[in-house]
C-alpha cells in the first residue's frame, strides 16, 4: 500500500509540474525591453533648455503605456525614473528577461544647429564619419560608470571597431533589427510627416551585448530649436511614441502573430520641410554597374513561397527602372495604405534571396530586408521557411 501511495503521489507531482509548465507556455507574453537613454548625472545632450534624458524617458513611458494596452505584451523598462543604469546592465536586463525586442530611445544633437530629422540604428560597423560620431557620443557615457575600464576591458570608445567580434557573432539578429528599424523610419516619414535620415549601422555599446533584434532610435535633433521644441512637447512625445509603438506592433503581428491595433497618429501641423538633398549612395569600388551574373535566375513557382527584397517604402511613386534603383532591375512594387513598397527580385530559393539581399546592400540599400509572399499574400518569413 505504501508503494502504491508513493506512486500515486509521484504521479500527482509529475502531472502538477507538467500542468504548470504547459500553463506557463500558454501564458507566455511577447516581451519588449524599452531603454530610455542616459539618466541621473548623465544628462545626454542639452541644448536650448532641452534635456535628452528627460525627453527619452518621457517618450519611453508613453511607448510602454501604449504597448501595455495589449494583454499579450509585457514591457520591461531599463529605467522608469531619473536613475543611471550602466550600458552593459541595460543589455543584461534584456538578456535575463529573454526579450523579443530591445529598443533604446535617444535624442540627437549636432554643433550644426540646422541639422534635423530622425535616424534609427542597428548594430554594426560603419565607415560613415557621421554614424561613428553618433556612436562615439553615446558610448562615451561608459566613462561615467564605476570601474568602467574593467567592465569594458578591450573596448575603446574612441575606436568602435573594437566591437567587431561581437558584431559578427550577432549577425543572426541583423535582418529583423533592420526590418524593425525600417518600420520605425517608415512610420516617422509617412505617418508623422517628419524628415527621416534613414536606417544606419554603427557600433553602439548599449546594443552589442543584447542578444535579440535591437535598435537605437535617435528621435531628432534637440540642437535644432524647432525640432527640440517638438520633442520636448507633450503632443510631440505622444505622437513619436505612437509611431514607435506602431512599428513594434507591426513586427509582432508579422512575425509572431496577433492583431494590429488602430493607433491614431497626428501628423505635425507644421511638418519639418522635406530634405531636398539627394541621399548618399554607397559607391561600389572596382565593380561594374551590372547585375551580378553569379546569382542564378530561375522560373518562380507561384504555388510556393516567394522571397523578395524590400528596398524602400515611400509615399511617392517611383518608376520601376534600373536608373532609379542604383542599377538594380526586376523591380516590383506593392501599394499598402497609400505607401509604395519597392521590391527587388523574386525567387522560391531562400539562399538566392540572401544573395540578392547582399547585392542590394552593396548597391547602397543598407536597410533592405527579405519579405515573403504566397499566392499574392504577404506571410511571415518564419512560416515561409517551413513550407
Amino acid at each position: 500500500m505504501k508503494i502504491i501511495s508513493k506512486l500515486k503521489y509521484s504521479t500527482f507531482i509529475i502531472i502538477f509540474i507538467l500542468s504548470n509548465s504547459i500553463n506557463a507556455q500558454g501564458n507566455s507574453k511577447f516581451k519588449v525591453v524599452l531603454d530610455a537613454g542616459h539618466g541621473d548625472h548623465d544628462f545626454g545632450a542639452t541644448y536650448h533648455g532641452f534635456v535628452e534624458k528627460n525627453i527619452a524617458l518621457g517618450v519611453v513611458l508613453k511607448v510602454g503605456k501604449i504597448l501595455e494596452s495589449d494583454p499579450h505584451i509585457q514591457v520591461i523598462y531599463t529605467r522608469k525614473d531619473d536613475t543611471f543604469v550602466d550600458l552593459v546592465e541595460r543589455a543584461n536586463i534584456a538578456n535575463r528577461t529573454s526579450a523579443n525586442f530591445f529598443v533604446s530611445i535617444h535624442c540627437n544633437a549636432n554643433k550644426n544647429t540646422e541639422a534635423y530629422g530622425t535616424e534609427t540604428y542597428v548594430m554594426g560597423l560603419s565607415k560613415s564619419a557621421s554614424s561613428l560620431a553618433v556612436a562615439q557620443k553615446e558610448n562615451a557615457v561608459i566613462t561615467l560608470e564605476d570601474d568602467y575600464k574593467t567592465k569594458y576591458a578591450g573596448y575603446n570608445p574612441n575606436s568602435p571597431e573594437s566591437l567587431i567580434s561581437a558584431t559578427l557573432a550577432q549577425e543572426e539578429y541583423l535582418d529583423q533589427s533592420i526590418e524593425l528599424a525600417s518600420k520605425v523610419q517608415e512610420g516617422f516619414e509617412t505617418k508623422l510627416n517628419r524628415k527621416v535620415r534613414g536606417v544606419k549601422q554603427a557600433p553602439f555599446m548599449v546594443l552589442h551585448k543584447a542578444f535579440m533584434p535591437r535598435v537605437l532610435i535617435e528621435m531628432g535633433f534637440i540642437s535644432n530649436r524647432d525640432e527640440g521644441a517638438y520633442l520636448n512637447s507633450d503632443e510631440g512625445q505622444q505622437n513619436v511614441a505612437k509611431t514607435i509603438a506602431d512599428a513594434i506592433f507591426r513586427m509582432k503581428v508579422e512575425h509572431f502573430g496577433g492583431t494590429m491595433p488602430i493607433i491614431d497618429i497626428k501628423k505635425s501641423e507644421k511638418p519639418m520641410p522635406k530634405d531636398s538633398t539627394p541621399k548618399p549612395i554607397i559607391p561600389i569600388k572596382d565593380s561594374p554597374k551590372v547585375i551580378d551574373s553569379s546569382i542564378p535566375v530561375s522560373k518562380v513557382d507561384l504555388e510556393k513561397a516567394i522571397f523578395k527584397i524590400q528596398l524602400k517604402a515611400s509615399s511617392s511613386f517611383i518608376e520601376a527602372e534600373p536608373k532609379n534603383f542604383n542599377g538594380l532591375d526586376k523591380i516590383s512594387l506593392v501599394s499598402e495604405n497609400g505607401i509604395y513598397k519597392y521590391m527587388y527580385g523574386e525567387t522560391n530559393d531562400y539562399n538566392i534571396a540572401k544573395m540578392q539581399l547582399l547585392e542590394a546592400k552593396t548597391k547602397g540599400y543598407d536597410s533592405a530586408f527579405i519579405v515573403s509572399y504566397k499566392k499574392g499574400l504577404k506571410i511571415k518569413l518564419t512560416d515561409a521557411l517551413k513550407l
